[in-house]
C-alpha cells in the first residue's frame, strides 16, 4: 500500500501541468461537515412515531450555535436523535375503552382553500428586514419592511410554483393556523409514501442563510472536527468516531475512528439520563469551549482527553486517506470523498490527476459518508471515472420539474452534461479535466450516501459504465432544488427528480449494494483489512462478494443498516443535491 500524497495538498506550484491551469494560489477552503457542533444533538426526548409510519416525528432540537436564529428560521434539526435511559411509564395505565355501537357522524368540513398570490409580489417583504451588505453578493440586503403574514404568503406561493408534488399538498392548511413561516413551510409537502412505506419526502427543511451559505461554499462549522456514528441511538446508545477533519482539535488531541464515547464531562453516555449534559458537550455553542470526553479505543484502553470548541474548516477530499494499492497485475486507487460543496472541485481534479499519473487501472471511491451537494461537481467526478468518449453527447442527469416548467428552462437547460472542465467553484474556470480511465469502478456506500453521491452511481450506470456498490443501500434520494433565500432563511424543497441518460431514477428507497458489508469502526479508512474495502478487493479480483463478516456486533449493525438509517447525525444540508444559480 502507499499513499497517493504524503501531505495535504497544497494550493499553489503543483506538479502536474493541467494542475497549472486549475486554480489561483490560496484558492476556496474546505469541506465536508465539521462535527461536533451543529446538530450532533441528543434531544431530551424521542418524539412518537405516527402509527403506520417508519418516520419518526420531529423533534425541535436546541440551538445549533451562538447566534439566536431570527423569529422565523429554526436551527437544523438533528438526524439521529437519541432519548433519555429508562423514560417513565405510567403508574396506572388506562383499561381499554369498550367499542359503542354506534358512532356519530362526523359533520360535513368544507375544502378551505386560500388564496395563492405570486411569490414575486410578497417576495422580501420582512418581519424583520436585514440591512448593510449581503456577503453572498456583495450588494445591499434587498429585504423591505413587511409582516410575518407576508413571508408565509410567499412560502405558500414558493411551494406552489417550484415544489415537485405541488398538487399533492392538502389544500386545507392555513397560513393563519401556523405561527411562523418556517412551521407553516414544514407542513407544505406531500404525505405520499414509497413502497416500502417511507415519506416520500423526507427533504424538505430550512436553515439560516448565513450558516446555510458557510456550509455550502466552504464547510465550516462550529465543533471539534470529529465526525459521530450514532450505531445505537436509545440507552443502551453506542456512539462512535466514523472519521477526524484534518489539523482539527480531535486529530491534535489523537481521537481516532472507531473511538467509542463513554462519558462526556463525566456523563455517562450509554445510559445516562442527563441529555441536557450530553447535548453540551456534543454540540458546543461558541468557539472556545472545553468539555471532556472519556473514549474507548478499538484495542479497548480507555482515556480521557480535553477538547475545545473551534471554527472546523473542513477537507471533502482528503489525500491524507488516499491511497494505492499494487495487488497482482492491478494498482488499485482509494480515496476518501466526503462531500460535494464547492471545494471539493479543486480536490477532486487534483486527486485523480495524482491517480492517472501512477498508473491507477481500477479505482474505489470511498462515500460511505458523502451526502451530497452540488451536482455539477457529481457530474465532474463521473466525467473523471468515465472511459474516453462514452460522455460525448450524453446526459449525466436530466431534470424533471413539475408540469408548471417553474423556471422556464429550455430541454437543453434541463439536461446537465457530464461536464469535462472546472467551472469555478474552487478552481480557475476552464481547465480540462483528468479522465483516469479505470478497469473498474467501485464505490463503497452506507445509509449516509446520499442525494449527489447517488447521482454520480446513477450517471454512470446510465453511459453503460458497471459501477460496483459495496457496504450499505444508499439513502435514496433522486430530488433536488435550488436553496431560496427569503428575509434571512433558506427554504429547501424538492423541485426536480433527476433520472440518467437511459431515463432511470426510480430510487427513493435507495440505492441496493452488490455487496452487503456493514460499517467496520474496528480499522481505519483505508486499512486493507477494513471490511467494506477487502469486499472491493474481493469484488474487483475475483468478482465475488466475500462471506458476511459474523458476530453479534456485525449483526446489529447490518440489522441496523437495512433500516436505511443515517448514522451521523448532521444538518439536512449535508444530505442534498444542489444546483448552481446561474
Amino acid at each position: 500500500m502507499g499513499r497517493v500524497h504524503e501531505k495535504k495538498f497544497a494550493r499553489c506550484a503543483l506538479g502536474l501541468a493541467w494542475i497549472v491551469a486549475l486554480a489561483a494560489c490560496g484558492g476556496g477552503g474546505g469541506g465536508g461537515g465539521g462535527g461536533g457542533g451543529g446538530p450532533v444533538l441528543l434531544p431530551v426526548a424521542t418524539a412518537p412515531s405516527a402509527q403506520g409510519t417508519s418516520d419518526p416525528a420531529p423533534v425541535p432540537p436546541p440551538p445549533e450555535d451562538s447566534a439566536v436564529p431570527p423569529p422565523h428560521a429554526t436551527p437544523l434539526d438533528p438526524a439521529a436523535p437519541l432519548s433519555p435511559a429508562n423514560p417513565p411509564s405510567p403508574a396506572n395505565p388506562p383499561s381499554p375503552t369498550p367499542e359503542t355501537p354506534s358512532v356519530p357522524p362526523v359533520p360535513f368540513a368544507p375544502d378551505i382553500r386560500e388564496e395563492i398570490v405570486k411569490s414575486s409580489d410578497v417576495a422580501a417583504q420582512c418581519a424583520a428586514p436585514r440591512t448593510g451588505i449581503d456577503p453572498s453578493t456583495g450588494a445591499a440586503f434587498a429585504d423591505l419592511p413587511g409582516t410575518l403574514t407576508l413571508e408565509k404568503n410567499w412560502v405558500r406561493a414558493w411551494i406552489d410554483e417550484t415544489y415537485l408534488w405541488y398538487d399533492e399538498v392538502p389544500t386545507n392548511l392555513l397560513a393563519k393556523d401556523y405561527a411562523t413561516p418556517v412551521t407553516y413551510f414544514d407542513v407544505l409537502r406531500t404525505p405520499k409514501l414509497t413502497a416500502s412505506g417511507r415519506a416520500k419526502d423526507r427533504f424538505h427543511f430550512t436553515a439560516d442563510t448565513a450558516q446555510a451559505q458557510a456550509l455550502s461554499q466552504n464547510g465550516v462549522e462550529a465543533g471539534y472536527g470529529m465526525n459521530l456514528a450514532f450505531l445505537s441511538a436509545a440507552p443502551p446508545r453506542d456512539v462512535r468516531v466514523a472519521f477526524i477533519e484534518p489539523g482539527s482539535p480531535a486529530e491534535t488531541a489523537e481521537v481516532h475512528r472507531g473511538d467509542r464515547l463513554i462519558e462526556i464531562d463525566g456523563v455517562d453516555v450509554e445510559n445516562g439520563a442527563d441529555v441536557a449534559a450530553l447535548n453540551a458537550g456534543l454540540a458546543p455553542q461558541l468557539e472556545g469551549e472545553t468539555h471532556s470526553f472519556k473514549l474507548r479505543a478499538i484495542n479497548g484502553t480507555e482515556r480521557t482527553v480535553s477538547l475545545t470548541s473551534a471554527s472546523i474548516t473542513s477537507d471533502p477530499v482528503p489525500l491524507r486517506d488516499a491511497y494505492y494499492y499494487d495487488r497482482g497485475q492491478r494498482r488499485i486507487g482509494y480515496m476518501v470523498f466526503n462531500s460535494h460543496i464547492a471545494t471539493a472541485e479543486y480536490g477532486l481534479a487534483y486527486a485523480i490527476g495524482l491517480f492517472r499519473s501512477i498508473g491507477t487501472t481500477d479505482m474505489v471511491i470511498d462515500m460511505r459518508y458523502n451526502g451530497g451537494g452540488y451536482l455539477d461537481i457529481a457530474s465532474q467526478l463521473a466525467f473523471m471515472l468515465s472511459p474516453p468518449g462514452a460522455t460525448t453527447s450524453k446526459t449525466f442527469e436530466q431534470l424533471q420539474y413539475n408540469n408548471k416548467n417553474p423556471f422556464q428552462l429550455t430541454p437543453d437547460q434541463l439536461k446537465m452534461p457530464f461536464h469535462d472542465q472546472t467551472l469555478g467553484f474552487s478552481a480557475m474556470p476552464g481547465a480540462t479535466l483528468p479522465q483516469l480511465q479505470p478497469s473498474s469502478v467501485t464505490v463503497l456506500t452506507g445509509p449516509d450516501t446520499c442525494s449527489a453521491s447517488e447521482s454520480v452511481i446513477n450517471g454512470l450506470r446510465g453511459i453503460g459504465v458497471a459501477v460496483n456498490v459495496v457496504g450499505g443501500a444508499t439513502c435514496g434520494k433522486p430530488y433536488g432544488f435550488t436553496p431560496q433565500d427569503n428575509c434571512g432563511t433558506t427554504y429547501y424543497a424538492i423541485q426536480f427528480q433527476g433520472v440518467n441518460h437511459q431515463g432511470f431514477g426510480d430510487y427513493g428507497d435507495g440505492i441496493a449494494p452488490t455487496c452487503v458489508v456493514p460499517d467496520d469502526f474496528g480499522h481505519s479508512l483505508g486499512d486493507e483489512s477494513e471490511a467494506r474495502l477487502a469486499a472491493a478487493f474481493s469484488l474487483i479480483e475475483n468478482g465475488t462478494c466475500p462471506a458476511p463478516p459474523l458476530g453479534k456486533a456485525n449483526t446489529a449493525l447490518r440489522k441496523a443498516e437495512a433500516s436505511r438509517t443515517p448514522y451521523l447525525a448532521r444538518s439536512p444540508a449535508w444530505s442534498n443535491k444542489w444546483l448552481r444559480r446561474p
